[in-house]
């Protein structure tokens, strides 16, 4: 056969397939057509054909995982602020009252309009220009406050009487308001934290060290987002200025991941050398050997804390990237685990936009596995007794008491507010030391030194074990 003919041979295939390809799509997109025509002409009530669609693409997400997922609308501002870590609004951090129903500021953001503006901790926003607060979803006053920059929106904050003496018990009645203001603030880009110290100065600037433990440094975080192993590296320095630096705590209590290479830059930043995480992608067809399709991120030189010795903080909502980073740094041996069991989401997902722009699919392209080659994702069905999550290191394990962490969490609350909150007698309200209210900290700091801090009882109070760790929540908190 001559060589044209052979070529032109090649080409009315290749046209025949895609051809067929085509021929296939065409045909169920005409169903799908078909299906929302004779609804539309027939139904009894009129529906609309966006929505017919939408649903059509959330029950094909259905069948798929559950991290799988269609993005539309403030859905997708959400995640993109999240993993941007920026988005537009005043700078407001807020939760919900369940009293009164009303958002209340838990801090405002460091230099930020409404840190400008004067708003602290325990303020409560009971009116966005002229509507009430009280009785709307905490998703409903972030997406009133939020907006773009340049424009403006008026608040009406209630502030608390200074003169009352705060509590950390959660159950307690809050002060008496006593003043009422109208605030306008003028929208900005507003740039979040993933990396959070021991105490905020009053400046906003963060305190590295944890008090009453000398020599102990303390970053916990958040989120993986952007900027975090920017936020960490810096913080990292600042530890090392301060000099005399015995050890570091690294808190992912409650982190429920983000960003895949933030994790990996967050490990590099304390590994010299080694795999930090495998990834596995979709097979190719006919493929037999799974470890061939394994691919291994590993560390760069330049550890930072060379010598070090570090503990990581996790819980049962300790997720996915976070979950990559503390087993990274257990099997390298380069951090001891303490506190509970991780959550056990060893997926990844994709953001992959659609081509009208009208929404973004989140859809699980890979998984993730230890240095080890161990499995993390809990799958469906898989016990207590399965392989999977991150597991605290012999003899430091905890789950605190339901008291206990409602007892930390408020003042956890109070002690990272930007602002400070109430004073009484030349005192902050929340005068317990880190390890008298945190038994999973004073747990790891045992890891460091058999002494407790001068001045204080050698054994700190470490709460009963429970059986729900998976269960617990904080309140709801969200940035505006």
């Amino acid at each position: 056969m001559p060589k044209r003919n052979a070529i032109l041979l090649v080409v009315i295939c290749l046209a025949c397939a895609a051809a067929y390809v085509a021929r296939e799509q065409s045909a169920a997109g005409r169903r799908f057509g078909e299906v929302v025509s004779v609804i539309q002409s027939s139904y009894l009530d009129r529906v609309d054909g966006e929505e017919l669609l939408d649903a059509a693409v959330d029950a094909a997400m259905s069948r798929l995982d559950e991290h799988s997922a269609f993005i539309r609308g403030d859905g997708r501002a959400d995640l993109e602020a999240v993993l941007d870590q920026s988005f537009g609004g005043v700078g407001l951090e807020l939760s919900i009252d369940e009293a009164s129903g009303e958002p209340v500021v838990a801090s405002p953001v460091v230099d930020s309009p409404a840190w400008r503006a004067g708003l602290r901790f325990g303020d409560r926003i009971e009116a966005i220009d002229g509507e009430r607060t009280s009785g709307l979803s905490l998703g409903d006053i972030v997406g009133r406050l939020r907006g773009k920059p340049g424009e403006s929106v008026v608040v009406r904050v209630a502030s608390r009487d200074e003169r009352a003496v705060p509590t950390l018990d959660p159950a307690a009645e809050a002060p008496a308001v006593i003043t009422r203001r109208d605030v306008t603030l003028v929208r900005e880009l507003i740039k979040t934290e993933s990396v959070l110290g021991d105490r905020r100065l009053p400046n906003g600037a963060w305190d590295w060290m944890i008090e009453g433990v000398p020599g102990v440094a303390y970053a916990r975080l958040t989120a993986f987002g952007e900027r975090t192993a920017e936020e960490l590296a810096a913080a990292v320095d600042a530890i090392v200025a301060e000099g005399d630096v015995r050890a570091m705590v690294l808190d992912l209590r409650g982190n429920p991941g983000g960003l895949l290479t933030a994790a990996v830059e967050v490990c590099d930043l304390f590994l010299e050398e080694g795999v930090i995480v495998q990834t596995r992608g979709r097979p190719a067809i006919g493929a037999r050997d799974p470890a061939a399709i394994l691919e291994a991120r590993r560390a760069t030189s330049g550890q930072r804390l060379a010598g070090v010795p570090m503990v990581v903080l996790v819980d049962g909502l300790t997720a996915s990237a976070a979950e990559i980073v503390a087993a990274c740094l257990q099997d390298a041996g380069r951090a001891t685990i303490v506190g509970s069991r991780t959550f056990g989401k060893g997926t990844v997902q994709s953001i992959l936009p659609l081509s009208d722009d009208r929404g973004l699919i989140k859809l699980t392209t890979s998984e993730y596995l230890r240095p080890s080659r161990a499995n993390i994702h809990r799958r469906a069905g898989d016990g207590d007794d399965a392989h999977w999550g991150v597991s605290p290191d012999a003899g430091f394990e905890l789950t605190p008491t339901a008291e206990s962490y409602a007892r930390w969490t408020t003042w956890r609350r109070a002690r990272d507010a930007a602002g400070g909150v109430p004073f009484t007698g030349g005192r902050a309200a929340p005068m317990a030391l880190p390890c008298e209210i945190d038994p999973v900290l004073a747990l790891g700091i045992r890891e460091f030194s058999a002494t407790a801090p001068p001045g204080r009882d050698s054994d700190p109070d470490l709460g009963g074990e429970e059986e729900t760790s998976r269960d617990h929540d904080d309140a709801p908190r969200s940035d505006a």
